[in-house]
């Protein structure tokens, strides 16, 4: 190639230089496919906390600045060139040879038949097709491609919550990078799809936090993230009833959390003003072991309602509560009953003003059923 034609390739190549900065947490790697004749040379860049330059079997570290030096002593060699920039869900590609040189920008995930896999009679938000790699590696798809059995139920739990979460981004607004907190994370199941859905298909910058008390979680979350190079991705072991975030999160999740780790997860979306909380209880024990109310004794009497009547007063008066400390809050049944018999979202949106009725109707709540909440007991704690 000649200086004319390198000199333009030059103005492309700095631009994703300059996208590989900004995007350290989802590039890939920039692949060079130099071409004499019918012959190609292939190099790499990549970046693992310094930048490599892969050429003729010779790996060097190198600066970000001498790259393009590199680069454009090697196109005057050759009659042709072919740049590929790749990160989480998008490619780029610079074509040049002394002809012409041009870019085009590919997504990645529109390249995938969307419908090639379907399993359960229901398109999925993030089809396994599109998320193969992901979903092998968090162990729900085997090595044929398919889901597990055994992981049917648990996928479509998380694909529909995922799927939720569109409105809910739209409801808080636009962001230059969206943090998500998974409150008792577990697996983080949830947070590695959501983070696929929000990155490659939502095209969002994102940044997530996973916090558990199980080190063994915690450490299998952090292995998969680094094997799938979500960069993006921060994973730690703290009790969350004394767990403060650094900075405030834009959205707190936690899915089936058991008991009052509920409870510990929409208050630590309270006590960290969260943008908004989206939370899928599971066992509901700790208003059961308060709650009494006379009028009722003719039902509670039988445990198994007592215990069902339970499942909704502590939702209920979780709403009151939330709603109380200034969000706003909707209650949907956000999966068949057939999937699992808590299906239950909350979906609670920050809204600044404190619902003096609500807190009312709280108060009265407590008098009445003559309990304290865990939901109240645990946002007493540290506020940002």
């Amino acid at each position: 190639m000649n200086k004319k034609t390198v000199s333009k390739v030059n103005l492309f190549f700095s631009g994703l230089v300059s996208r590989m900065e900004e995007n350290r947490d989802f590039f890939t790697d920039i692949t060079i496919n130099f071409k004499s004749g019918t012959k190609i040379f292939p190099a790499k860049i990549s970046y693992d906390g310094y930048v490599t330059f892969d050429y003729q079997a010779v790996k060097r570290q190198v600066q970000t600045g001498e790259l393009w030096d590199i680069l454009s002593d090697e196109l005057l060699k050759y009659d042709e060139a072919q740049i590929i920039y790749s990160e989480r869900g998008a490619r780029i590609v610079v074509e040049a040879s002394d002809k012409k040189v041009n870019m085009r920008h590919e997504d990645t995930a529109a390249q995938v038949n969307k419908t090639s896999v379907v399993q359960t009679g229901r398109e999925y938000v993030v089809n396994p097709a599109l998320a193969k790699d992901l979903l092998t590696e968090i162990g729900i798809l085997a090595q044929n491609g398919k889901i597990k059995n055994d992981k049917i139920r648990k996928y479509n739990q998380i694909d529909y919550f995922v799927e939720l979460m569109k409105g809910v981004l739209k409801e808080i607004g636009e962001r230059d990078e969206y943090v998500i907190l998974d409150a008792a994370c577990g697996k983080s199941y949830l947070s590695f799809v959501l983070n696929f859905y929000m990155r490659e298909i939502l095209k969002k910058k994102c940044h997530f936090i996973g916090v558990d008390y199980s080190p063994v979680v915690i450490d299998a979350s952090k292995r998969m993230s680094k094997n799938l190079g979500y960069n993006n991705m921060e994973f730690i072991r703290a009790d969350l009833t004394e767990y403060t975030p650094s900075a405030r999160p834009d959205i707190v999740v936690s899915l089936h959390a058991c008991d009052t780790a509920t409870d510990m997860a929409l208050s630590l979306g309270i006590r960290s003003k969260s943008r908004a909380i989206v939370s899928v209880p599971c066992c509901h024990k700790d208003i059961l072991k308060q709650y009494s109310y006379e009028p009722f004794e003719a039902i509670t009497k039988h445990g198994i309602l007592k215990a069902r009547l339970a499942d909704t007063l502590t939702d209920g008066i979780r709403a009151a509560y939330l709603e109380s400390v200034g969000y706003k809050v909707s209650m949907i049944e956000y999966i068949s009953p057939l999937e699992t018999p808590k299906n239950i979202m909350i979906r609670a949106v920050y809204t600044g003003n404190r619902n003096e009725k609500s807190a009312k109707d709280y108060e009265n709540l407590k008098q009445v059923l003559n309990v304290k909440p865990a939901v109240e007991r645990f946002s007493e704690g540290k506020q940002l």
